[in-house]
């Protein structure tokens, strides 16, 4: 995929967090956490969180890791995200981070996030500086993914899956940390209200477990 085809950050990218500011404030995040495990946040959300007395799925959980790719552009910090292809069975069309399930020869969740990111979507792991990694985030579908959060200097390689990826493209980060555009709805599913974040940009609706990381990200960028 060319460069030129990622959606530019725009001028809401022009101001916002500098790399260093980002970095700080993951360190100050894992601060105090277990030394041998320095992007342990010893947190969970999931898309329970939002409904008063809600659990997680209550059968076993398949882990999982996802990369969220923060890329250093000129006119301010992005967040690279795609969009599925339609074809598939689960989570036709929607936006997500590149990633997957874990597994067995993976050394850990990091591994398995900068794997299926070079699968998905191109990006050699050598391109990515890991700095941290937001709360563990379970999904109604019994995944517990772990989100591993990088930084990438543009311009990048890339070569997305044609069978899964259909485009990947950019949101500025300063879209991303502004709260006014982290919505909430809610909707009905096999008997149950479900309520989840929506972040629409520009023509994109980005929901459920995508939007729900983000909004963490926004969290641990702010300080909250």
């Amino acid at each position: 995929m060319e460069q030129g085809r990622v959606l530019s950050a725009g001028p809401a990218g022009r101001r916002g967090l500098t790399v260093e500011a980002v970095r700080r404030r993951f360190a100050h995040a894992v601060a105090g956490q277990r030394a041998s495990d320095p992007l342990t946040i010893a947190a969970m959300r999931g898309d329970h969180s939002l409904i008063p007395g809600g659990a997680p799925p209550a059968t076993a959980l398949t882990p999982a890791a996802v990369l969220v790719p923060l890329v250093e552009r000129p006119e301010g910090l992005t967040v690279l995200l795609t969009q599925r292809t339609a074809h598939l069975a689960a989570h036709a069309g929607q936006i997500s981070f590149p990633g997957g399930s874990v597994e067995a020869s993976d050394a850990d969740s990091i591994d398995a996030a900068l794997r299926e990111t070079e699968e998905e979507v191109g990006l050699p792991r050598d391109h990515v500086e890991v700095i941290g990694r937001l709360d563990t985030y379970v999904t109604s579908t019994g995944f517990e993914v772990t989100p591993v959060v990088g930084l990438v200097q543009a311009p990048y390689p890339s070569k997305p899956d044609p069978f899964e990826v259909a485009e990947i493209f950019e949101v500025p980060l300063t879209f991303i940390v502004d709260p006014a555009n982290h919505q909430r709805q809610s909707r009905e599913y096999k008997g149950r209200l479900r309520t989840f974040f929506v972040l629409p940009y520009q023509q994109r609706y980005i929901w459920g477990a995508t939007a729900g990381m983000l909004v963490n990200l926004a969290e641990v960028l702010s300080g909250a």
